[in-house]
């Protein structure tokens, strides 16, 4: 096995690799499906309609507001190449970096937000 991988052999035939080239990967995975509608869009989701349980108004502008995310994130995954050579790699890098740090503090508001009413931040005052 070290030496036909060393030397270049792969041990199938030209049909064989045909066929597994053909076949559909059981492997793939949507990468953007778990980043568009993840825990963080899902727990969000519900918060902002749980504040406005029982008034329309509200709970009609947080849709209006998921639909307008969603419209953002199809034209940044419609336009994605252009929006990535216009930045250039290090933009990209600097850009997701940016980024994560927004989401760490937005993480830490909600666990803070979640503390908030609960016993231990009452046990904290004290």
């Amino acid at each position: 096995m070290v030496f036909a991988r060393h030397s270049g052999l792969s041990g199938l035939t030209r049909p064989e690799d045909e066929e597994a080239r053909r076949r559909d990967d059981v492997s793939v995975f949507p990468l953007a499906v778990p980043l568009i509608a993840g825990p963080g869009a899902i727990a969000s989701t519900i918060l902002l309609t749980g504040e406005a349980q029982g008034r329309w108004a509200e709970q009609l502008v947080v849709l209006a507001m998921l639909a307008l995310v969603l419209g953002c994130t199809l034209l940044a995954l419609l336009g994605a190449g252009r929006i990535v050579s216009f930045f250039g790699v290090t933009g990209v890098n600097v850009v997701t970096r940016v980024l994560g740090i927004v989401l760490a503090a937005l993480a830490a508001q909600y666990i803070l937000d979640g503390l908030h009413g609960s016993a231990v931040a009452e046990a904290l005052s004290r």
